[in-house]
Order: structure tokens, then C-alpha cells, then sequence
């Protein structure tokens, strides 16, 4: 079994709500210092570009969005995993601001179901066939860390 949340070692003790409402905005400044090319460019061989990566964390929103409402509606849901590289084959040619327009709006979406449940649902099981039982909070601290991982891929490829 693989850790519950590969990703929290990005959040450095930082909240993972404030990370969640600013990363929309962290995006879109990466995003405005690149060139069309730039952004439609692999950032290496065999790696997505980044208009790739924000189709990427606009699909992810969209299963975070399901997950996090499973778990809320549900007594102990297991959560269906998806494979990101399948997904990704239909990413070629979306505009990067197509893509960071539908994670933004998945994301506002999201904070607004994530305020009102928190503290109060942080400790809801789910089980992720991969990872075994979590939280609630568990979903939203990887969403975090998830946006700090794919952020600093942007910020590097933007410099």
C-alpha cells in the first residue's frame, strides 16, 4: 500500500484551505508569463506541456469535486481511481486558458462545499483502493499538495 497522501510533503505546515484558494491565481500568473508556444510546448521529451498540466489539474478538480462529495453523502465510500495517463491522451490542442477556466471554476465550486463542511466532516472515512482509508481532510490536503507540485512545474517552465 503506497502512502495515504503523496503529496503532503509539499504543504510545508501551510493550510491547505489557503493554499486551495490561492492557487487559481498562482496559475494564472505562471500561465500570463508564458507565450502560446511556451504553454503548448512539452516542457521535456515525453512530459506534458503546460497547457497539458492545467487540463491535468482541471480533471483532477473535476474527481476531487466527486470524491469530496462521496465521501460527504456516504457511510465509508471507496473512491474509484483513474488513470491520469489515459485522461491526458485527450488533452492535445486545449488552450491553457480553456483549461485553467474550468479549474477555477471547479475550484470555487469546491472551497465553497469544502468551508462548509470543515472542521466538521474532517474526519469522514473513504477508502482509496490504492492508498486504503483516509479522511475528508485527507482529500483536500492532497488536493493542496497536489496544486504546490504542479504549480512549481509551472513557475519553473515559466521562468
Amino acid at each position: 500500500m503506497t502512502e495515504l497522501n503523496a503529496y503532503a510533503r509539499f504543504l510545508d505546515g501551510r493550510a491547505a484551505e489557503a493554499i486551495l484558494a490561492a492557487t487559481p491565481g498562482a496559475l494564472r500568473a505562471a500561465v500570463e508569463k508564458m507565450s502560446a508556444e511556451q504553454a503548448s510546448a512539452p516542457m521535456a521529451p515525453g512530459k506534458w506541456s503546460a497547457a497539458e498540466v492545467l487540463c491535468h489539474v482541471a480533471d483532477c478538480e473535476l474527481v476531487f469535486a466527486f470524491r469530496l462529495r462521496q465521501t460527504l453523502a456516504e457511510d465509508g465510500p471507496t473512491i474509484q481511481p483513474f488513470d491520469q495517463d489515459k485522461w491526458a491522451a485527450t488533452y492535445k490542442g486545449v488552450d491553457a486558458g480553456e483549461a485553467l477556466a474550468a479549474f477555477a471554476a471547479f475550484r470555487a465550486w469546491n472551497l465553497q462545499l469544502i468551508k462548509g463542511a470543515l472542521p466538521g466532516a474532517a474526519n469522514r472515512p473513504v477508502t482509496h483502493p490504492e492508498r486504503g482509508t483516509m479522511t475528508f481532510l485527507t482529500i483536500v490536503e492532497t488536493m493542496a499538495g497536489h496544486d504546490l507540485n504542479h504549480l512549481a512545474q509551472l513557475e519553473k517552465l515559466a521562468k
